[in-house]
């Protein structure tokens, strides 16, 4: 048997059993540290940049943002780590052009609305940039999708969505379940964005303070530029703290991929009724007509058969959940109600268990060895580890764990569904990013507790 071939079976067999010893893949270059910029520094863009700065193997030398305030923010951010302060690039939307000009940058990380995702993606990959790191989403229409496929390949760079509920604690943990197949084989998952964001779309304005319903140039944060693409677009606007986790147990890409989509939404009321609510009637808001669903559903046919339902719910009043369900032959998990079902392993017949037992039982070797280091991380510590995927690979000059056709498979479910809803709810083909290597690629994503 050919050493490649040994080590690769090898490998699977001992990711079927659950996760590979370190010592598979190598220690990192300690004395190594990766130099960072940051193209946009607003509240999320601090988030990263902070964890970077906790963080003794990294460099920031370069941030990059148009709004002096979170210029500001930022930079109060680096003061108080003790780091020293980077090049600041500012005054105009292409400033971060001059930021990519700088040749000690080993990574870039970009936080910025939506549709400056793709081309900024693109300059950073021109730039000579090898490793790219974006905030969700990758694009606005599947020409966007493509253009990154097919710039990453061209320069031989990593473009890694900075996807971070696929670390979230009892997601890895159901991971595992799945890979030592305590499901089953895998038949039907659900996830989705449940998740009010009506405070977060409408404000009061710079000094973002509760409650009002402005939005746009007169609002503060996100409500500046995310609130116009309900106004402008119907379709699952937000599918890849869903599907980033569900993909990663389905072997999409790698081994399996989807193969077709079809979505619906409903009609719109959520955020015309809170603009009348809170800022009456007569406010010139309550004249807009939002074009986004309240809840848009879309359902996945994978070609391995198995089958995703996805929703996405953002304009009506509702507690958070992401609605997992992971169903196989021989059980499911479903985060709704904290509960596994496992025929012949519950406590009785027919009857949920507690899923925290189960989870403890699982918890996957990523959370055991650095859970102390996900304190103040952000989004219960999953933040710690999207950053550290990233930084690791940057550091070993290996690819990113979350690389660029999972970023474009995810995020082109968005135009997917906009286009199925604009045609009347018909089935739409989903496009093989990979080119037909989803057949050959293999899942080592969280195989070890490294990164």
């Amino acid at each position: 048997m050919k050493r490649r071939t040994f080590v690769q079976n090898s490998l699977l067999a001992a990711a079927a059993a659950g996760v590979i010893p370190v010592t598979s893949f190598g220690r990192s270059n300690a004395d190594k540290k990766a130099r960072l910029a940051f193209i946009g520094v607003g509240l999320r863009g601090q988030n990263h940049l902070d964890n970077a700065l906790r963080r003794n193997d990294t460099e920031v030398v370069a941030i990059c943002d148009v709004d002096e305030g979170m210029l500001a923010m930022a930079q109060s951010v680096i003061k108080k780590s003790g780091k020293p302060m980077p090049l600041i690039f500012k005054g105009d939307p292409y400033a971060y052009r001059k930021l990519l000009e700088q040749k000690n940058i080993d990574g870039v990380i970009i936080a910025t609305p939506w549709e400056w995702h793709c081309p900024m993606v693109i300059d950073s990959l021109q730039a000579g940039i090898k490793y790219v790191g974006t905030e969700v989403i990758l694009g606005i229409t599947m020409d966007d999708h493509w253009k990154v496929v097919h710039e990453a390949e061209k320069q031989h760079a990593h473009v890694s969505m900075l996807e971070n509920v696929c670390y979230r604690r009892d997601v890895m943990a159901v991971m595992n379940m799945v890979r030592q197949g305590i499901f089953g084989e895998l038949i039907h998952m659900q996830a989705g964005y449940q998740h009010d964001l009506r405070e977060v779309k409408f404000n009061n304005g710079p000094n973002g303070a509760e409650g009002g319903v402005e939005f746009g140039e007169k609002a503060f944060s996100e409500a500046k530029w995310r609130t116009l693409h309900s106004v402008h677009r119907n379709g699952d606007l937000y599918p890849t703290h869903g599907i980033g986790p569900v993909a990663q147990m389905l072997d999409i890409n790698r081994g399996n991929r989807f193969l077709s989509l079809s979505s619906f939404a409903s009609k719109a009321r959520g955020l015309h009724n809170y603009i009348v609510e809170h800022g009456g009637e007569n406010h010139p808001n309550a004249k807009v007509a939002f074009k986004l669903g309240d809840v848009v559903t879309t359902h996945i046919k994978c070609v391995n058969g198995e089958t995703i339902l996805l929703q996405h719910d953002t304009d009506l009043p509702r507690p958070y959940s992401l609605g997992f369900r992971v169903q196989g032959t021989k059980g499911l998990w479903m985060d709704v109600n904290k509960s596994i079902y496992i025929e012949g392993k519950a406590a009785k017949p027919h009857t949920w268990d507690e899923a925290a037992a189960w989870l403890d039982k699982y918890d996957h070797p990523l959370w055991a060895r650095w859970s102390k280091e996900t304190a103040n991380a952000g989004h219960g510590g999953m933040d710690f580890f999207v950053l550290h995927g990233f930084i690791e690979a940057i550091k070993r000059q290996v690819p990113t764990p979350l690389d660029v056709y999972d970023a474009a498979a995810w995020s082109a479910i968005t135009p997917l569904s906009e286009q199925s809803i604009e045609l009347g709810n018909a089935t739409v083909d989903f496009p093989d990013f990979t080119s037909g290597q989803w057949m050959y690629r293999k899942n080592n994503f969280a195989l070890t507790d490294e990164f």
